[in-house]
């Protein structure tokens, strides 16, 4: 049979080799009371110590059964463990490195690789992700991420069939339910809107001008996100046309920011830079912050946050209450689809999130459901009630 138990100590009598009597155990042919302390598992280039019989034949056995079922893979057995979940995540997204998304997938997947480490994926199945997913649930985590964590869990798995790392059986074969609940963002009205873009210019105009026309800009153009802004260069801006270039939105195809000519003014208002400098920049000193340098992914949403609450404005952060407000303050007046074409939007889902129907619209069909002449008399409830 193939593989064996082996053992590098000598009897301390003769000094003889222990040898294996299969399945019984190891020792000495002329001094059966000694047996060897430290033993040796080999099964063709794998090699594994251990310190009792029992679980070097138990290793011995498993391997053999394997092997005869067709299931036996050395690299469940390697130290530098090829089939560890961590390993292959950093492969995974290794080979992910130009998507755009790449980034959200390692946040997605550090939950996981937190959970269960370098564990062989193929030993992962429906329990362990059901465990993952409600400790993510106890630790505040909305539906609406667990379900894109989901995603991404499969979308690795997948990617291990079909680079071969594993047969398609081995992949987890039934998967916890993660619905794409999606919450409603809590937004403001367009007169609630100015007044914290004027507490803004209140507070940042003399300072850095750019800080309010940034923010100003989020809560008029509503194809544009933050990220997107910030990226703005010098070179982008097109004054003479009266639109700015946005090279690299999250479509995937560049797009332009067709601009008030009130806007366009306003820019050219702006110290003017070099090509390649930030349009959105510091322009003073501030704590970590150089002259010159872009803003950061959480100024912007700072500004916002210490204007709200000056004027006591709670639970709104800068992207509800800048793009959804204004996109829901629209939908008063334009039709749902001008506004989507507007704002870029592929994902019905995304859209819905905050074009919900507005009040008045649904109080005018209620009434047209009305329109069959129901009366209620509320004098002639109140006096049955009476009686």
């Amino acid at each position: 049979m193939k593989g064996g138990i082996y053992s590098d100590q000598r009897c301390p009598e003769c000094g003889g080799r222990f040898k294996h009597f299969e399945p019984r155990g190891m020792w000495c042919p002329g001094h059966p009371q000694f047996m060897p302390t430290k033993l040796v598992v080999r099964f063709g280039n794998i090699t594994r110590r251990l310190k009792s019989y029992d679980l070097a034949y138990r290793l011995l056995t498993g391997l053999r059964y394997e092997t005869d079922e067709g299931k036996f893979d050395q690299r469940d057995y390697r130290t530098d463990e090829p089939l560890g979940f961590e390993n292959l995540t950093k492969k995974f997204l290794h080979t992910k490195r130009n998507l755009k998304a790449v980034k959200k997938y390692a946040q997605r997947l550090r939950f996981a690789v937190e959970s269960w480490h370098n564990r062989n994926v193929k030993q992962i199945g429906y329990a362990d992700i059901e465990d993952l997913f409600n400790d993510l649930r106890d630790d505040g985590k909305s539906e609406y991420y667990i379900y894109h964590i989901s995603c991404t869990l499969k979308m690795f798995w997948s990617w291990l069939v079909n680079r071969e790392e594993i047969r398609p059986d081995q992949m987890p074969q039934k998967w916890p339910k993660a619905e794409q609940k999606i919450n409603l963002r809590k937004i403001i009205k367009k007169d609630v809107q100015q007044q914290v873009l004027d507490e803004i210019h209140r507070q940042t105009w003399d300072f850095n001008p750019r800080i309010y026309v940034a923010i100003l800009f989020l809560s008029t153009y509503i194809n544009i996100r933050p990220k997107e802004l910030i990226d703005i260069k010098e070179k982008h801006v097109e004054i003479e046309n009266t639109r700015i270039l946005i090279p690299d939105p999250k479509e995937g195809v560049p797009k332009y920011l067709n601009l008030l000519d009130e806007d366009a003014r306003l820019i050219q208002v702006l110290s003017k830079g070099f090509p390649e400098m930030y349009l959105f920049r510091h322009e003073k000193g501030n704590g970590a912050a150089k002259p010159g340098q872009q803003f950061g992914s959480g100024y912007l949403y700072n500004v916002w946050r210490r204007a709200c609450k000056k004027l006591g404005i709670e639970g709104v952060p800068l992207y509800p209450g800048t793009r959804h407000s204004t996109a829901v303050d629209l939908r008063q007046r334009n039709t749902p689809e001008a506004i989507k074409r507007s704002m870029g939007t592929k994902s019905n889902k995304a859209f819905e999130r905050y074009l919900q129907i507005t009040g008045d619209e649904q109080r005018k069909l209620y009434q047209d459901a009305r329109s069959g002449g129901v009366v209620i008399n509320l004098e002639e409830i109140k006096g049955q009630k009476k009686s």
